[in-house]
């Protein structure tokens, strides 16, 4: 029936009428005999061999082992499956819970390793689910190439990484530099040998199916890759921004559940049946609060609000800073019907604990939908969970589905409204540049701070550029003296200090407090301070510009 629909006729019907035969070809000849399973061969070449299959044609899935210990079982062996799944998922929640504290204060290096060590076990899962669904095809190469693009994704991924945040590490080290430097190329030239890896290795008859599992691989890299690598961006705007994302997805998982065991009675959505919305509004308000708690608890620590930088001189990661605004507390005027309630008008609050409300509520309102989307997958694949790595909770990937569109959202929100200009990461970037070129950058950053009234002109810059703003500026710097007035030595000492011939040759000067101030000359102190204050007071330019051009001549003369 499917060859006969790929032809155009159906039976009874005598089909569609044959073209007629091109001008100069006879009837009968050689195209009219062309073997009909060169042409059906050609039409599944063409089309594939799984446009007559359905959802119903997919083979099912094997279910995976149980994998609950057995002092477990043997514990709970007297309770009904809903309670005993409820006190498997309870112990192994405060377990994998436990284990996560370990690892924040094991640091910053080893949650990265975390991340990347799951995004790999998600990433297997994944391609095991297709691996097993498309086996009975025999497929080359099909783990091989996945595996092989994951690798690349990765150095592409990471490479940019280490490229931004490791600058001072990968000076050091000359073949690091060489891999830094074409990292791209580098990407690039890995990637394209996978592709025509994967052209070489397409075969007869399987063309559609392989391009499926090609696809497959790619959006399997897609979900797990790019979130992770998010995930660590967002790790080193700081650790907070880390673990209150992560912690809220964990807090809604968790609430949503026990509201929903216990009081849920409303169906949410069919893709879930077990999802109720009792479970879903307990687990909003929930999250918000708990959101909010946890905000106000981390921002008061450098460990868990500092940006995370690597420090070459000490080799290890470190989170010391002065906190952003965002964790210093500040005064909030509170609403006329909370003033009536609390009896207060004012409350203090971090900053952050507001974007922590924005950042629960995507977590308890949107990221949920994550779940309902791996719901979804595994139902079209007849699949319960993606594996069973971990008892009463499936495979990694099922607890971490809500983790990777919440890692998106925290990104994107950093960026859109909380990065600005970082100046550690453009110091990085300053230093593995050309001596030319920083010096270049150098003269151009002191220009300009200069215009701006940042920086006090040195006495040769301020007669070059010849500028009233310039000179004023440079009065105003000899003028204001530690300690003490504008008396004649002291401007003097303002014009020769640091100067070699001037230090040979000089004596101690004690200021009117009575403190010994730095070394002047004892030649002409009292007629260079004189003719300065003299121009001063003038306050024309050219007797500026005169008086400025003569005492450094002067000056150079010590």
């Amino acid at each position: 029936m499917l060859e006969l629909r790929h032809r155009g006729g159906c039976p009874g019907s005598g089909g569609a009428a044959a073209p007629p035969p091109r001008e100069g070809e006879a009837a009968g000849g050689d195209h009219e005999t062309e073997s009909t399973s060169d042409k059906e061969t050609d039409i599944d070449d063409r089309y594939g061999d799984l446009d007559s299959r359905t959802d119903s044609d997919i083979p099912e899935i094997p279910p995976s082992s149980d994998r609950t210990p057995e002092i477990l079982k043997k514990a709970l062996s007297g309770l009904s499956s809903r309670w005993k799944n409820w006190w498997i998922r309870g112990i192994l929640t405060l377990t994998m819970i436990s284990l996560f504290f370990l690892i924040i204060y094991m640091g910053s290096f080893m949650l990265m390793l975390l991340v990347l060590g799951i995004q790999v076990k998600c990433f297997h899962e994944i391609i095991t689910i297709g691996y097993r669904v498309y086996r009975s095809y025999d497929l080359p190469w099909f783990r091989t190439l996945s595996w092989y693009f994951l690798l690349c994704v990765n150095y592409f991924f990471y490479g940019e990484t280490v490229a931004d945040y490791f600058a001072t590490f990968v000076q050091r080290e000359e073949q690091l530099q060489f891999l830094i430097r074409y990292h791209r190329f580098i990407s690039f030239a890995l990637y394209l040998a996978g592709f025509c890896m994967f052209v070489l290795s397409l075969v007869k008859k399987h063309y559609r199916l392989q391009f499926y599992m090609f696809a497959w691989t790619h959006v399997t890299l897609l979900i797990t890759v790019t979130q992770s690598h998010l995930v660590i961006q967002n790790l080193f705007e700081g650790m907070i921004w880390f673990l209150v994302p992560i912690s809220s997805v964990i807090c809604n998982d968790i609430t949503a559940y026990l509201f929903g065991f216990f009081f849920g009675r409303t169906p949410l959505i069919k893709l879930s049946p077990k999802k109720t919305w009792e479970g879903f509004i307990g687990g909003f308000f929930s999250t918000v609060v708990f959101g909010f708690i946890a905000a106000y608890m981390l921002s008061k620590y450098q460990y868990f609000v500092c940006p995370v930088e690597y420090r070459s001189d000490v080799n290890s990661f470190v989170t010391e800073c002065e906190p952003s605004e965002l964790f210093q507390l500040q005064s909030y005027s509170l609403p006329p019907f909370l003033k009536a309630v609390l009896r207060q008008e004012t409350v203090s609050l971090y900053p952050f604990q507001i974007h922590s409300i924005a950042l629960s509520t995507f977590a308890s309102l949107i990221g949920p939908f994550g779940g309902f989307f791996a719901s979804g997958f595994k139902r079209a694949f007849k699949i319960k969970d993606f594996a069973n790595t971990i008892p009463g909770h499936g495979g990694i990937m099922d607890r971490f589905d809500c983790q990777y569109l919440m890692a998106t959202f925290v990104h994107v929100y950093i960026t859109s409204f909380i990065r600005g200009p970082n100046p550690s990461k453009v110091l990085q970037q300053l230093l593995v540049l050309q001596p030319e070129q920083q010096l270049n950058i150098y003269k151009t950053l002191k220009t300009h701070l200069i215009e701006k009234g940042i920086l006090q002109p040195t006495l040769k810059a301020a007669m070059d550029t010849g500028k009233p703003d310039a000179l004023r500026t440079l009065q105003q710097g000899l003028l204001k003296v530690t300690g003490w007035g504008t008396t004649a030595a002291s401007v003097s000492h303002r014009l020769f200090q640091g100067s070699p011939k001037h230090q040979a040759g000089s004596q101690c000067v004690a200021s009117p407090s009575g403190r010994p101030h730095t070394l002047i000359s004892p030649r002409e102190p009292a007629r260079l301070g004189s003719s300065m204050q003299k121009a001063f007071k003038d306050g024309s330019n050219q007797s500026l510009n005169q008086t400025l051009t003569a005492n450094i001549s002067v000056s150079r003369s010590f």
